[in-house]
């Protein structure tokens, strides 16, 4: 009996998984090794990852244009969306044709400006004091903020791992623009059935907001693209076409874009004279008011609603973790997770008044 007695008195031990403080560590620490491996995952997965975020991208923006065009003309889903993407691909065609010529030469003397004005700022700077002299200054400049510019996206970093990238992010935008509803239905089959439901809504919501997001900034990046050539031609502001190419490109990234643009057409403007460069600061000014105040809000800020500075910080994040790619999808991610936030304070709300 007493043998028993003893037996019966002792504690559970850490291999008895039936103690509640066992069960409840376990699950701790499963979910911390999940996490743990999550990281790890997406730091060597950090390629192939944006470019299917790259991809999804593209294919908000193929289907925004589909069902656009569906409105108007009586035909089916597929041959709207082969119009719409021999239409780009034509377009983009004929730029490189057309112009192609006149944009590489306008590209070379662009670059030589550019350090010409560079090295008479940092002359200007020396002689104020306010840095030390070099002659290399503006390369070292140069090699610093492409060093920050992440260093896990390697693949990019030369003309053919550019062009494939391209290649890889287009081809998934096209599968998936040719039926969204079958990739949304096979990430929905790993789900539980009492989750698909609350996944639909989310995917429903999260692509409604993606093409909002691509419209407004197809739309700025025309806007942009356009006056600002246009306006920097009749002012006189030589490499007028490259410069409102380079624009309406930069206009894809809100913030970082309008700096880069705006330094760059000042920098043009005042290497061919002071009053030709204050009209590259007008310019500039103008497109950027008529685009921040009048294109955005009634395009997308309505729908996506993401403040500034929570899209710059998100910008400098993804550019030092995963370079180029990952500042131009920067947008859009935020904008993504933003709408996951939301479906899940959506839900606890709904469970809390339960």
């Amino acid at each position: 009996m007493s043998e028993r007695a003893g037996h019966s008195s002792e504690a559970p031990g850490p291999a008895d998984f039936a103690d509640p403080l066992t069960q409840r560590e376990v699950k701790r620490a499963v979910v911390w090794i999940g996490i743990a491996s999550l990281v790890v995952a997406v730091a060597f997965l950090a390629q192939p990852l944006l470019l299917i975020a790259g991809g999804l991208v593209f294919s908000a923006i193929l289907d925004g244009g589909t069902r656009l065009l569906g409105r108007v003309l009586p035909i089916g889903r597929g041959w709207c969306l082969l119009i719409v993407t021999l239409a780009g691909f034509a377009f983009i065609a004929w730029t490189i044709y057309y112009a192609g010529s006149t944009i590489s030469a306008q590209a070379e003397t662009l670059g030589t400006v550019l350090r010409t004005q560079a090295d008479k700022m940092l002359g200007w700077a020396h002689h104020m004091g306010l840095v030390a002299p070099g002659s290399d200054q503006v390369q070292e400049i140069g090699r610093q903020l492409m060093g920050s510019l992440g260093r896990l996206t390697s693949a990019v970093g030369s003309a053919l791992g550019a062009l494939s990238s391209m290649a890889m992010i287009v081809v998934i935008g096209i599968f998936v623009a040719m039926d969204p509803r079958l990739y949304e239905r096979g990430v929905a089959w790993m789900l539980p059935i009492d989750h698909r439901t609350r996944f639909y809504e989310t995917s429903m919501r999260a692509g409604f907001l993606m093409r909002r997001l691509m419209m407004g900034r197809l739309v700025g990046m025309a806007v942009e693209g356009v006056f600002t050539g246009l306006f920097a031609w009749m002012a006189g502001i030589p490499m007028a076409a490259l410069i409102g190419i380079i624009s309406g490109l930069m206009a894809f990234l809100p913030n970082i874009g309008a700096i880069v643009s705006g330094v760059l057409i000042v920098l043009v403007g005042f290497s061919a004279g002071f009053e030709t460069g204050i009209w590259a600061i007008v310019i500039y000014l103008v497109v950027q008011t008529v685009d921040g105040y009048v294109i955005v809000p009634t395009v997308a800020k309505r729908s996506v609603d993401l403040a500034p500075a929570l899209v710059l910080s998100a910008q400098l994040l993804f550019g030092a973790l995963f370079g180029i790619l990952g500042l131009f999808l920067a947008d859009p991610m935020v904008a993504m997770i933003k709408v996951l936030l939301e479906k899940k304070s959506q839900i606890a709300a709904e469970g809390a008044a339960d």
